[in-house]
């Protein structure tokens, strides 16, 4: 059987892989995309049916191409979609859809690696991992799956039509738990919401959005997280136009708010003591963000108008002040749970020496310590922007440049 040969292979086509086409495209370098589904394929089929991008349409693009309509939107998650096959169609990407790679391996006698994909053997000397950190959805192994409810992953919600009569139970108050939280008790539902450690940002604040006080204030250029905050959700919305996201407002119109999900028995989920910890901890990382925009307005003499009602924080509520440790499933009426827990990646096709001892890539700016190996579109890959479409553009460039430049030491010769 023939093997195809290729410079350097690519795998998956979301933002990541998208990207990365472009520049290589750039460099001269041939390559291919291998994707097993469709182009942007979770943002059509793992996402629920009214998420938007959480960026403005004007600031979380590719530099190459604007979204059509106005440039303040928060894009739909189909018109995002729509957006990087226009893009990989303007690049005219060498994008191979519905092949799905199932082990990379270095060979033995040469450089380069021995890729098995659906479609047959490929010959790589270079692959990049463009899979995301969306791989696999990661459930707490808290409530059997006996327990008499539905249970789903946030990646499985689609709209409350979907769901049978009767409260629901989210767990996880980052964008994707909190938007759909509040859909959900929009629509009718009894809503428990099991908030953790978060960080809340102003959606605006003085006239901008977030995005633009994150540039002037440099916290995209922020190169490593805080110790302690690998795990810190942020809480932030697009939905409905964009507005800051307060959970005591979302309590005071019906939501119940309860601390991290601790433990399950006998048909009852108790919660930890924290919520108004976890609470109190997004107030003072919103007055923060407040606080540095006002001394850059003041320092820069910038004219943008006074919002003192911003720093009004939620009324308190009884959620709060007497906060929910455990909830009877079945008195409360409660028949779904959803899990806004997030993702774990799986890299078990990928048997070469790129991983730490508990399986995170090792890599330095997406170069691995595998030589040929690149990661692309990990959170914080190369700094806070890295999680952003904007952000993985750029970390694409940097990748290609390093293909690039190896190239041009492989192919030195001295002169006789």
């Amino acid at each position: 059987m023939s093997v195809e040969k290729i410079h350097t292979l690519v795998v998956g086509a979301g933002q990541a892989g998208v990207a990365m086409s472009e520049h290589l495209s750039r460099n001269g370098v041939d390559y291919i995309v291998l994707e097993r589904g469709r182009i942007a394929e979770r943002w059509r089929s793992m996402r629920w049916d009214s998420l938007v991008a959480n960026g403005p349409a004007w600031h979380d693009r590719f530099p190459g191409m604007d979204f059509p309509g106005h440039p303040d939107a928060f894009v739909p998650k189909d018109g995002v979609a729509d957006y990087f096959e226009a893009y990989a169609d303007m690049h005219k990407a060498p994008i191979r859809c519905g092949v799905e790679v199932t082990k990379v391996e270095r060979l033995e006698d040469r450089p380069g690696f021995s890729v098995e994909t659906s479609d047959g053997a490929i010959e790589a000397l270079n692959v990049v991992v463009a899979t995301g950190p969306f791989q696999s959805p990661s459930i707490p192994p808290i409530v059997p799956a006996d327990a008499g409810v539905t249970q789903m992953h946030s990646s499985e919600y689609r709209n409350p039509s979907q769901l049978a009569d009767g409260a629901v139970l989210v767990v996880g108050a980052g964008s994707s738990g909190v938007q759909i939280a509040e859909e959900l008790m929009l629509s009718g539902r009894k809503v428990y919401l099991s908030i953790g450690p978060h960080d809340r940002p102003p959606r605006a604040y003085r006239g901008r959005d977030f995005v633009w006080w994150l540039g002037v204030l440099g916290k995209w250029d922020a190169q490593a997280q805080a110790p302690g905050s690998e795990h810190v959700t942020i809480a932030v919305s697009g939905a409905h136009g964009g507005k800051t996201i307060d959970f005591r407002h979302l309590a005071a119109q019906g939501m119940v708010l309860a601390g991290m999900t601790a433990a399950y028995r006998e048909g009852s989920v108790s919660f930890a003591d924290d919520l108004a910890r976890n609470l109190d901890h997004g107030d003072q990382n919103y007055l923060s963000l407040l606080d540095e925009a006002d001394a850059f307005v003041a320092r820069n003499g910038l004219d943008l108008p006074h919002e003192p009602d911003a720093r009004i924080l939620g009324p308190e509520v009884d959620c709060v002040a007497d906060p929910l440790r455990e909830l009877n499933l079945h008195d409360a009426g409660v028949t779904t749970i959803i899990w806004a827990t997030g993702f774990v990646s799986d890299y078990s096709w990928l048997k070469v020496n790129a991983f730490d001892a508990t399986g995170r890539p090792k890599h330095h700016r997406g170069v691995s310590a595998e030589k040929g190996v690149y990661f692309l579109g990990l959170p914080w890959l190369s700094g806070r922007g890295s999680s952003f479409i904007w952000g993985v553009w750029h970390d694409a460039k940097h990748v290609a440049g390093h293909i690039a430049i190896q190239d041009n030491y492989l192919a030195y010769a001295p002169k006789s």
